[in-house]
């Protein structure tokens, strides 16, 4: 599911999205679209699969990411193949902060562990514009990170795959 779309099948997690048609979430948003683009990106960065991320993105795309730009779907394919070599069992969860006819605030925490072990929490925000396409035409993220240990991970659902719809975990600031 990329965060241009919305498959119907998301109320029934029995039934394949390959199965449904897509539904184009398309500016100007509602709270429930906003909503259901911020969760259907957080499932598309879940899959780790960086073809699915990047379909969501107009193919003139400028992202920072940090203190790395890139422009384009090829530039964010590559970004985010050496992203998911270096952080391991990525598990990402986003919530909506703010959102306006044609943008949208995120706050988001992953956790993943390096080569070594080492896990860590990384925290940010995100500020998303789209086009009237649906399509994320700029995207800028500010994150930090936190080393942590395994005992103090707070996502532990199987991954890849979405995080589970009864999942608190962004409720709280930790």
């Amino acid at each position: 599911m990329a965060c241009g779309l919305l498959w119907l099948s998301r109320s029934n997690p029995m039934r394949s999205p390959k199965m449904s048609p897509p539904v184009v979430l398309l500016p100007p948003f509602s709270q429930e679209t906003a909503l259901a683009k911020v969760r259907a990106a957080e499932d598309a960065w879940n899959s780790r699969d960086p073809v699915r991320v990047a379909r969501s993105y107009s193919h003139e795309s400028e992202w920072r990411n940090r203190s790395t730009f890139l422009k384009g779907q090829e530039q964010l394919i590559a970004f985010l193949q050496q992203k998911w070599n270096r952080e391991l069992d990525y598990r990402l969860a986003k919530a909506l902060w703010s959102f306006t006819d044609h943008r949208i605030a995120v706050r988001f925490r992953y956790e993943y562990h390096d080569q070594t072990g080492q896990w860590f929490r990384a925290y940010g925000n995100e500020l998303w514009e789209f086009g009237s396409d649906g399509l994320m035409r700029r995207r800028e993220a500010s994150i930090n990170d936190l080393a942590i240990t395994e005992s103090e991970r707070t996502f532990h659902w199987s991954a890849p795959g979405p995080r589970p719809h009864d999942d608190r975990s962004m409720d709280s600031v930790r």
